[in-house]
């Protein structure tokens, strides 16, 4: 099955960074892709934490979600919309939320983002939790593919790549994919992506999947990008370093099978 990584360098204009998502949304159906993931982010990235507010939605109903439905119904795609903020009780917080659309268009999958970032080295500062509410519950989905495999999908988001439980729950239910959509730092990320993200796929005999923001964004912050899809092996398969791309890559069933028959760590599991 073919899948693409879209990354993206989101501006503070919502309508904006819409149009950018089309058209990599676009090049993603063109390239023969059954499955597109924007990263985190992927609707604004402002100028203040606060930002997002202004454009949070209702679940199931905004027009965030709806260009997401919209796009997933004309190109014939399964999308996985990145993050957008959903809201929740006074709105005076948001959940990061990660929302998947089948290619009829219809919401299949909801994940809200489990752990919130916080990083500060002095001269970078960054606190989620001013802004987020934390989501609780893990979450996958089943993709059947058109040459007939169903696939598990395992979702996360960005700073839930540093918490290794949470792909493992994954993997004891079947994941055979894990999504990463993230907007990673260009100082963490430079140090551990890379390594974080061929670790998730190694000790999970998964493939991993993970679209970034990926460059100098207009409210002066810069993202790592190098959006790339590891197989589970741990051999990166495909990779952009930055600015906005299409990265396409393909799945392969008989390697995944290949590799856990070869190496069945996850049946040697003890704890």
């Amino acid at each position: 099955m073919k899948l693409a990584a879209l990354q993206m360098v989101s501006g503070m204009d919502l309508g904006d960074n819409l149009a950018a998502a089309r058209r990599l949304l676009e090049e993603a159906a063109a390239a023969g892709a059954e499955l597109a993931v924007l990263p985190e982010y992927f609707c604004l990235l402002g100028a203040r934490d606060t930002d997002k507010l202004a454009i949070q939605e209702p679940f199931g109903a905004g027009p965030i979600q709806d260009f997401l439905a919209r796009a997933a119904r004309e190109l014939g795609l399964w999308i996985v919309g990145g993050t957008l903020p959903i809201t929740v009780g006074d709105g005076a917080r948001v959940r990061n939320t990660c929302l998947v659309f089948d290619p009829q268009g219809d919401c299949v999958a909801r994940y809200d983002k489990i752990h919130l970032f916080r990083f500060d080295n002095g001269s970078e500062r960054f606190d989620e939790a001013r802004v987020l509410e934390r989501g609780s519950e893990p979450a996958l989905f089943t993709l059947a593919a058109r040459g007939g495999r169903s696939w598990r999908v395992g979702l996360s988001v960005c700073y839930d790549l540093r918490f290794p439980e949470l792909y493992r729950a994954y993997a004891a239910q079947g994941a055979d994919l894990l999504l990463v959509p993230s907007a990673f730092t260009h100082t963490t990320g430079q140090a551990h992506w890379a390594t974080l993200l061929r670790a998730r796929a190694i000790e999970n005999l998964a493939y991993v999947l993970a679209p970034a923001q990926g460059g100098l964004h207009a409210n002066g912050r810069r993202t790592w990008g190098h959006s790339m899809l590891v197989d589970p092996w741990g051999q990166v398969l495909a990779e952009q370093a930055e600015g906005p791309a299409c990265v396409v890559g393909s799945l392969d069933a008989g390697r995944l099978d290949e590799a856990r028959r070869q190496l069945p760590a996850l049946e040697h599991r003890l704890l």
